[in-house]
């Protein structure tokens, strides 16, 4: 089996075929708005930012492990590089999870390369919410990506704090649309 971590727009939107799904945590690594998107959430004249996994001593992060049939393995694996290496800012690297019943496997994760030009580790809170209010690029609004991201995390029970209060800071800057009723 193939086993793939998520911890950002993977678990809202995984895009391939999976045969299971754990909620998982993998060691030495924190979910952080500590990459420039340039594609997906932003331009190359107005980058956005995206979630990477940055790497930090005693950190950890939670998300979603993917057990993906082997029949689909390599379906998965083009997809996922085609989606995830678009820039080469993240290195695709197989890495121990541990899944919520205490097994462990290795998965398939995107780490944000600390040497790539995209990548913008330690950005205060407040600048990040600043260009997470105001970025778009191809798949959307760069605050639709955060939203999807914390209310997804919520809905599996996985606190994440930081991400929680970027969210209210970005509305504070510039507020939702209301969706209006037809």
């Amino acid at each position: 089996m193939l086993w793939v971590f998520g911890y950002g727009s993977l678990i809202w939107n995984p895009g391939f075929l999976w045969a299971e799904r754990h909620l998982a945590r993998l060691s030495g690594y924190r979910r952080s708005f500590c990459m420039r998107s340039i594609h997906h959430r932003g331009t190359p004249d107005e980058p956005g930012l995206v979630l990477a996994l940055e790497p930090m001593h005693g950190a950890g992060c939670d998300g979603v492990v993917f057990g993906v049939a082997p029949q689909q393995a390599e379906a998965t694996m083009d997809y996922l590089r085609e989606r995830e290496l678009i820039s080469s800012a993240y290195l695709e690297e197989v890495l121990p999870v541990t899944l919520r019943d205490g097994r462990r496997v290795d998965a398939v994760a995107y780490v944000v390369d600390t040497a790539h030009p995209q990548y913008c580790g330690g950005l205060d809170l407040g600048v990040q919410a600043d260009i997470i209010a105001r970025a778009h690029g191809g798949r959307g609004p760069n605050r639709e990506y955060l939203k999807n991201t914390v209310e997804h995390l919520e809905e599996l029970g996985i606190a994440d704090d930081e991400l929680r209060l970027l969210s209210r800071r970005v509305d504070q800057i510039s507020p939702p649309t209301p969706q209006r009723s037809t």
